[in-house]
């Protein structure tokens, strides 16, 4: 298989969430037949849904992936699993959350798995770090980073630092 670019949304909210960020994103770069291109600054978010919850730390990362979009969701999965995420309630606080939000161009609607991802267009956290690596991406079927983050702002989302990953 040809090499896809995709899009990770990385975040966590317990258990020093900016080292977990850190190591999932590390953990990106350790992925079979992978490389990643990019990664966006830090950003401190207020929860979302279930509020009563630290706040959490969000990034995206930006890879060329030969896996398909299942093998990629699995090893993500893997990985939170790796980094000790425990799946207690919706919204509920995490150690590590990683989600294919962007896969080429693909549209997939499989049993536990959505590209592009359903909510991320709402989503200023998702949007902002994506916005800062690739503002020329487009979501399949909703329109570019750039515009659709100018539609919902930054509200409760705040840049902190671009990752020291070595």
């Amino acid at each position: 298989m040809t090499q896809v670019a995709a899009y990770i949304g990385l975040g966590a909210n317990l258990n020093d969430p900016v080292a977990q960020v850190k190591a999932g994103i590390n953990a990106l770069a350790a992925l079979p037949r992978t490389q990643l291109v990019a990664q966006s600054s830090l950003y401190r978010t207020a929860p979302v849904g279930y509020t009563d919850q630290p706040d959490f730390i969000n990034a995206v990362a930006a890879i060329d992936t030969a896996l398909s979009p299942r093998e990629l969701l699995d090893a993500l999965l893997a990985t939170e699993l790796d980094h000790g995420r425990v799946r207690d309630f919706t919204n509920a606080p995490r150690t590590l959350d990683l989600d294919v939000l962007v896969y080429g161009n693909a549209e997939v609607h499989e049993a536990g798995l959505t590209i592009p991802h359903p909510r991320m267009h709402e989503r200023a956290f998702v949007l902002a770090p994506l916005a800062e690596i690739a503002p020329q991406c487009v979501i399949p079927g909703r329109g570019s980073v750039s515009e659709l983050l100018a539609g919902i702002g930054m509200g409760g989302v705040t840049r902190l630092v671009a990752p020291d990953i070595g």
